[in-house]
């Protein structure tokens, strides 16, 4: 095996495990309140494309992962649930680092980066289809 094919190989390994722990994530934002399941899959599909055919395809067609997935492809759409949950955890996380900070700029800077995050994401339209589909996230 040549230096080129030695690096791509550990490259590959590297998008794999991004892939793989971004599901794990992914898949516990399902079961747990708080944590955002859309996010993490996006980056799986990102990381799994460059790392693996084979777990590519199976995100986009896995039951769960998928809709999401599909939607942001063809339509660049994020579920209404997914874009509620990202924007209640960026009021919640301002809230609690502003009463905690030190200064004022930490709180300010933040403030405005989350609602440059909540514009994007409250502009983006919700997915074409089935009511069942455009919830997931």
């Amino acid at each position: 095996m040549n230096g080129l094919s030695m690096r791509r190989s550990g490259t590959r390994w590297l998008y794999l495990l991004i892939a793989y722990g971004c599901v794990g994530l992914g898949a516990l934002g399902v079961a747990l309140p708080g944590l955002p399941t859309t996010p993490f899959l996006l980056l799986a599909a990102w990381a799994a494309s460059r790392g693996s055919e084979r777990m590519h395809r199976w995100l986009y067609t896995h039951r769960h992962f998928g809709p999401p997935l599909r939607a942001w492809r063809d339509e660049r759409a994020v579920p209404r649930r997914a874009k509620c949950v990202a924007v209640a955890l960026l009021i919640m996380s301002w809230t609690i680092l502003a009463w905690r900070a030190d200064g004022v700029w930490l709180p300010v800077a933040a403030g405005v980066f989350f609602i440059c995050v909540a514009a994007f994401l409250l502009t983006r339209p919700s997915p074409r289809g089935s009511p069942k589909e455009s919830d997931h996230g």
